[in-house]
Order: C-alpha cells, then structure tokens, then sequence
C-alpha cells in the first residue's frame, strides 16, 4: 500500500488527540489559547489561538484529499475506504470522549465527512468521464 492511500485528514485527527493528552486546563480554553498575536492596522487584535491551527491544517488536508479523490486506481480505493473509518472514528470520538467536544474536533469531523463524501462522488465522476471516453460511440 502506498502512502497516497492515507488519508491526510487522519492528521488533524492525531494532532488535536496529541494536544488534548497534554492539556492541563480544560479542552475549550486549551484551544482558545493563542499562540500569537497581531496588532491589526485600526487598533484591533487579532488572536491566532491552537484551535485555529488545527482548523487550518484541516482545511489544507482536505483539500488534498480533494485532489487526491481525482486520481483513479486501487489506491484511491483504498484512501476512500479508509477516509470512511476516519471519519467513523471521529464520530465515534465526538459523541463519546468529553475532551472532543468542542468546535475545534467537530469542524474535523465535518471535514472527515466530506472527504468521504466528496471522495466517492468525485470517483464516480471521473470514473465515468474515463469510461465515456474509451467507450466506442
């Protein structure tokens, strides 16, 4: 199996469990706080807390997987299958585990869940573009 067939929605996933292990304070304030900040033209702050780190790096990770659901082959299958259980995995995890109850976990959620989606209908769309074009009409 080769690298491409992992889901990279996987990370945020590993990350936001690795932070939340070394938490002290509770899940919602330890991903509220900041990691820098940025004194913006008319006065205002502007936070950038390790919630929105791990929000971002979702984002960049599905839209990888958005990419990656283009190409076809048995690696794509296989990343599609196991974006499946990542995304069971985070359901799982969002309605048993108290630290996974914040916004942060579920927008990774979401994003699980429309990679999975978006992966099986982007498949089923280009595998039928490459059907009609070897197809004798």
């Amino acid at each position: 199996m080769s690298l491409r067939a992992l889901p990279l929605i996987a990370l945020p996933l590993i990350l936001y469990n690795v932070l939340l292990l070394f938490a002290g304070a509770s899940p919602e304030e330890f991903f509220r706080t900041p990691l820098f900040t940025v004194q913006m033209i008319k006065g205002a702050t502007w936070s950038f807390t390790r919630g929105d780190l791990i929000i971002l790096l979702t984002y960049f990770a599905l839209f990888i997987e958005l990419i990656k659901s283009t190409w076809t082959g048995t690696a794509s299958l296989v990343d599609h299958g196991l974006s499946m259980v990542v995304f069971i995995i985070t359901l799982i995890e969002f309605l048993v585990v108290n630290g996974a109850a914040t916004s942060v976990f579920f927008f990774v959620m979401v994003a699980a869940v429309i990679d999975v989606v978006a992966g099986f209908t982007i498949g089923i769309r280009v595998a039928r573009r490459d059907l009609s074009i070897g197809a004798d009409t």
